[in-house]
């Protein structure tokens, strides 16, 4: 492949600043930003009128990949990322097996090596059977250890419903900590009154009533206590009620936070008024709440309590999605539409096209300590996306990367559009045109050189 590219004349997003310029990609990294003549033999992307911006990392996905692969995987999945902007992904570890070991993480990374078209990283699983192997390991070695999704394998796998397995894990353990925030006793409470009420087929309508506002906050505070009391770096994933923000902190830079949050874009982009419309295609775990918590959440991300935005991509098929309240599977896929999202907020007027950058590809790079990742900065991987912020399409089923092949946003128009995605120096993406020749690198992180 090419092994320089030339980028001329792109609106360049990165480190709040917006500014027109070059860029150079030389054997995988940005060479040089500026005013930059071509040579004979470069590779030319006119990027006149479009914006360049890092490539999005989403810190939380579930790729299906392995075990779980009707779903999805790393390759379906991956392209259907890079197809929208995203270069680098951290997967969850509910697969089948659970990644609960050393052992099945390298497995892992070795499927990815073979599949994945983007950039990758894994975290560690921890729950109730494995958090004393856990506590013994260097946990310096992993991105990230997390309990988010063990909880479908079977009751008493959240670590926010355990205040002595959190007590346990905080005291004995160095790396990021990312917990999916809920209170087991309070949902099945709710769930027992309305099955009480309406059977099995409770509509969709009170699922956020069910996995309730106070499950999640009374979940959230007391975890973060705990994380306080031993200093501990927390990490409370998909946040999704406006009570929850207050409890974090925006008087100090990232780099210096221990309690972390994120929002997911599905808690930006729909409320409990869709829930009538779309029913179990966007049930999710923690649940789309009142518009009141969804404008408090966007509130949060601008004013920096809320640190990163991520998908939580999680694809079921359309079976396994349209059945009765308790059988059907929580979660959807979002990965290929997360920065058209945002990007339509900016259209908006709510957001500005430079956080939007900061909190998909700068904040996930600085929070996880991702190496050479994240900025638009001279030895750093190129990996980049153009987009057109003036190029109108709608979601439709012919137009879908997701394995799943469906999307709760099928229907909606965005204003726009992806037009070519680099990953680690190579065009693997371009007008809808893959390339697929070069596979995604397991990304770096902490003190690794």
């Amino acid at each position: 492949m090419n092994r320089r590219i030339l980028i001329k004349h792109s609106n360049i997003v990165n480190e709040g600043k917006s500014f027109v310029a070059d860029v150079l990609i030389k054997d995988g990294l940005i060479d040089q930003i500026g005013n930059i003549d071509r040579e004979p033999n470069d590779q030319v992307i006119d990027g006149t009128g479009k914006h360049l911006l890092p490539g999005v990392i989403d810190g939380q996905v579930h790729f299906r990949d392995p075990g779980l692969t009707h779903k999805g995987d790393f390759y379906t999945e991956s392209k259907a990322a890079i197809a929208g902007g995203v270069t680098s992904f951290i997967d969850m570890p509910n697969t089948v097996p659970n990644i609960l070991t050393t052992e099945r993480l390298k497995e892992k990374y070795k499927i990815a090596s073979q599949k994945s078209l983007a950039n990758y990283a894994f975290f560690l699983g921890v729950n109730g059977e494995n958090i004393d192997d856990v506590i013994k390991m260097d946990t310096d070695q992993f991105i990230g250890i997390s309990d988010d999704g063990l909880y479908f394998t079977r009751k008493g796998n959240l670590l926010a419903d355990s205040p002595e397995k959190m007590e346990k894990l905080f005291a004995n353990c160095s790396a990021i900590i990312a917990i999916h925030s809920e209170k087991e006793e309070i949902i099945e409470a709710n769930e027992h009154a309305f099955r009480e009420a309406h059977g099995e087929d409770i509509p969709a309508k009170f699922h956020p009533v069910i996995r309730s506002t106070e499950g999640c906050y009374e979940a959230t505070k007391r975890a973060i206590g705990i994380a306080k009391k031993h200093n501990a770096r927390l990490h409370i994933l998909h946040l999704t009620t406006e009570a929850e923000t207050r409890l974090f902190r925006n008087d100090i830079p990232l780099e210096e936070k221990n309690i972390t949050t994120e929002v997911s874009v599905h808690h930006l982009w729909f409320s409990d008024i869709d829930y009538e419309q779309l029913g179990m295609l966007i049930k999710w775990n923690p649940a789309i709440k009142t518009k009141q918590d969804k404008e408090g959440l966007l509130k949060a991300l601008l004013d920096d309590r809320i640190d990163l935005i991520t998908t939580d991509h999680a694809p079921h098929t359309l079976e396994e999605k349209q059945q009765t309240y308790f059988n059907s599977m929580s979660g959807a896929p979002m990965v290929q539409h997360s920065l058209n999202c945002m990007l339509e907020f900016y259209k908006q007027g709510l957001i500005s096209i430079e956080k939007i950058v900061e909190k998909m590809s700068h904040n996930p790079a600085v929070l996880y300590n991702i190496t050479k990742r994240g900025f638009i900065r001279k030895g750093y991987y190129a990996d980049l996306t153009l987009v057109d912020l003036n190029s109108q399409w709608t979601v439709s089923k012919d137009n879908l990367l997701y394995k799943c092949g469906w999307s709760p946003l099928e229907g909606t128009t965005f204003q726009t559009a992806i037009k070519q995605t680099i990953v680690n120096g190579n065009l693997v993406y371009d007008h809808g045109v893959f390339h697929e020749q070069v596979k995604g690198k397991a990304m770096e992180f902490g003190n690794k050189k």
